[in-house]
C-alpha cells in the first residue's frame, strides 16, 4: 500500500484562467495531491507526479499528453486494475522521449478498464496494456530527475519481498543496485555511492520502486539519515 499523501496549503494567489486541468471533477483528495506541485512547476504538470497520484488515491484518471511537434494523446490510468489504456501502441510512446511529455489535462476516466460491468465503456482490447511498463520506463526517463515528496527527507529504502521485474525495461546498470536493495536497508546518499549510480540515478530507481509497490521506506532505521548531505 502507498503511504497517505500529507496534506499541504494549496492556496495560489497566482491567477490561472482558465484552469489548465479540470481538478474540480476530481475528488478532493487527489485534487489536494495535485495541487501541491503548482509552487515549483507550474500549473503544467509532470507526468510522474500525476501518476504517483492517481496510484495513491486508486483514482481512474484520462490524462492528456503534449509534447513539441505532437499531437495530444488521451492516456487513460487504471490503478486497481494495473491497466493502462493507450490508444496509439504503448511500446511506441515509451520508446520516445519521455521527459518531453507534459500534462495538459487531467479528468477522470471515460473509458473502463475490462472487466467492467459497464461493457459499453470497455475499448478493443488491443488498446489496454499493463500498468506496470509505463509507471516504470517514466520514473527512470521521464522529466523527473528527484524524490517523490513521499520518499524524501530522512529516509532508509529496501525493496520488498516479492518485488518481480517481470515485463520492466531494467537496464543492465540498475540490477546490481537492486539485488543489494534486496539484502540490505539504505539510505539515498549510500546508494548514490554504489557503482554506476550517481545522484540522479539513484532518485529515480526509488521512484519506480515505489510505484511499482516494491519499496520500503523506513524513518526509523538506523541508516535513515542524510545529515550533512544535500544531495536531494
Amino acid at each position: 500500500m502507498f503511504p497517505t499523501t500529507q496534506p499541504m496549503d494549496a492556496a495560489d494567489s497566482r491567477p490561472v484562467d482558465p484552469p489548465p486541468t479540470a481538478l474540480t471533477s476530481l475528488s478532493p483528495s487527489l485534487m489536494q495531491d495535485l495541487l501541491r506541485f503548482d509552487a515549483l512547476a507550474g500549473p503544467q504538470r509532470e507526468l510522474l507526479e500525476v501518476l504517483a497520484a492517481c496510484v495513491r488515491h486508486t483514482q481512474p484518471l484520462a490524462i492528456t499528453l503534449g509534447a513539441p511537434g505532437r499531437s495530444l494523446l488521451v492516456v487513460s490510468v487504471f490503478p486497481l486494475d494495473r491497466q493502462v489504456h493507450c490508444p496509439v501502441p504503448l511500446a511506441d510512446l515509451l520508446a520516445g522521449e519521455l521527459a518531453a511529455l507534459r500534462v495538459i489535462e487531467v479528468m477522470p476516466a471515460r473509458w473502463r478498464a475490462p472487466g467492467s460491468t459497464d461493457a459499453q465503456r470497455i475499448d478493443r482490447p488491443e488498446c489496454y496494456t499493463p500498468l506496470g511498463p509505463l509507471l516504470w520506463a517514466v520514473a527512470l526517463r521521464g522529466a523527473r530527475d528527484s524524490l517523490l515528496p513521499e520518499l524524501a527527507g530522512q529516509a532508509a529504502y529496501r525493496v520488498s519481498p516479492g518485488m518481480t521485474l517481470g515485463g520492466l525495461d531494467v537496464p543492465g546498470a540498475l540490477i546490481p543496485a537492486i539485488t543489494r536493495l534486496r539484502r540490505q536497508t539504505s539510505n539515498l546518499r549510500e546508494i548514490t555511492g554504489w557503482p554506476g549510480m550517481g545522484a540522479e540515478r539513484a532518485m529515480r530507481l526509488l521512484n519506480a520502486l515505489y510505484l511499482q509497490s516494491g519499496l520500503i521506506v523506513s524513518r526509523t532505521h538506523p541508516a535513515a539519515t542524510n545529515e550533512g548531505w544535500s544531495g536531494y
